[in-house]
């Protein structure tokens, strides 16, 4: 009779509270696939909207993060409440677990210090748009430096891609201090060794030429935001002294600019017989390939 009893406890149980438990598994499940479905559809929105445009605005790299990130945290909500109406269908007195949760809670917060330290962390990169989707950054943390480009930020980590294709994960809590690349506009530094037997005057004005000719370049004008600037002598060697030009440009294109500036400076110093030392010559060229530091995300 016991066993008959219990039984049938176990089917009536199944017939309710277990129904509902797998409805409720089943909604979950559900409304998981309805939040990732939306947060793809509004960031391919975003995509497409910026489709085959070179620079996004900061509203837009940073609407793109938050989407990703409020889906996260949406799923991890549904889930807890979820998981507290499943609690209630076993008979679970929540009223009862407060004290244990507590102490669970407190032992968590000490065990898990650098998981908080990550959210708290993500939180604030968020909130005070410090970069985004899209974004070139160069991270530095406690194990080292790592650059490239942003492709998603949550509240607990950063994963960049990096210039050689290598996907990079950043803990948001272990980034000691951020370099954003793009972000609004950015600066090309060209240093020009001249001789010391070259007319200064000349490569002055030969360089104050390729600043004023640069704005209105059919490769690289659209990019330079105003003309660029010859800051005049930056240090004297032994047989060179080294010419510092600075120019304003849109985010992420430093580097083309700054690439395009020394191929024209270096035709125009052939063109009018200033001849560079090898040595200048080979830190010219170098200028103009792409260096594994600094632009390691392009």
């Amino acid at each position: 009779m016991r066993i008959e009893g219990n039984f049938e406890g176990i089917l009536t149980w199944l017939a309710n509270q277990g129904l509902e438990v797998v409805l409720l598994v089943l909604v979950a499940a559900l409304l998981t696939r309805a939040i990732g479905k939306i947060a793809r559809m509004w960031t391919g929105r975003i995509d497409a909207r910026h489709e085959g445009e070179e620079f996004w605005s900061e509203e837009a790299k940073h609407l793109h993060s938050l989407i990703q990130v409020i889906s996260y945290v949406a799923v991890g909500v549904l889930y807890i409440l979820i998981g507290i109406q499943i609690l209630l269908r076993f008979g679970v007195n929540l009223v009862a677990l407060v004290a244990p949760a507590t102490v669970l809670g407190a032992a968590l917060g000490f065990g898990a210090q650098k998981i908080v330290q990550d959210f708290l962390a993500g939180f604030f990169v968020l909130a005070e748009r410090q970069y985004g989707y899209g974004d070139i950054v160069e991270l530095t943390t406690s194990t080292g430096v790592s650059a490239g480009t942003v492709e998603d930020v949550t509240l607990r980590v950063t994963r960049l891609r990096t210039l050689d294709g290598e996907a990079v994960i950043v803990p948001n809590g272990q980034i000691i201090t951020s370099v954003n690349q793009s972000q609004d506009w950015a600066r090309a530094i060209i240093d020009v060794p001249v001789p010391n037997n070259a007319d200064m005057d000349k490569a002055h004005e030969v360089l104050a030429e390729v600043c004023r000719e640069i704005v209105d370049d059919e490769r690289v004008g659209a990019y330079v935001l105003d003309e660029p600037t010859v800051m005049g002598v930056q240090s004297i060697k032994l047989e060179q002294t080294v010419i510092r030009l600075l120019a304003r440009t849109k985010p992420g294109m430093q580097w083309e600019v700054g690439r395009r500036m020394r191929a024209v400076i270096l035709r125009r110093f052939r063109a009018e017989g200033i001849v560079l030392e090898p040595e200048a010559l080979a830190a010219i060229r170098a200028g103009m390939v792409r260096p594994q530091t600094g632009e390691g995300a392009v």
